[in-house]
């Protein structure tokens, strides 16, 4: 894997690892959201909201555009992929464990 591309991956897992910023990116993947929309679902303020979106931005899970003074989030689902396809080499490691486990304990059809 390429140095740039294991440094984006290590920023989408560091920016998913925080249970807020994955509530603010499902909040995200249905509608663009303001930094005020997203902040009232969350016992924190505005800034602190906004501090976590920074982080998903860094990441380029989100992007966000500015009209007057309202900041608008939309998500960049593009950014995933490259986290999604890591995941399914290990899921796909494991299914196959398991399918052969399966055949390990699983009886032949006796057809006698």
């Amino acid at each position: 894997m390429h140095h740039d591309s294991e440094e984006a991956l290590d920023r989408v897992f560091m920016a998913l690892a925080d249970k807020t910023r994955r509530q603010i990116v499902h909040l995200v993947a249905e509608k663009e959201r303001t930094i005020s929309e997203l902040s009232a679902p969350f016992d924190m303020s505005m800034a602190a909201v906004s501090k976590h979106v920074k982080i998903l931005e860094k990441a380029k899970i989100l992007q966000r555009r500015v009209d007057g003074r309202i900041h608008y989030c939309t998500l960049a689902p593009e950014q995933l992929a490259p986290a999604l396809d890591w995941v399914s080499i290990y899921r796909n490691f494991w299914q196959q464990r398991l399918d052969t486990l399966d055949d390990l304990i699983t009886p032949a059809n006796d057809n006698t």
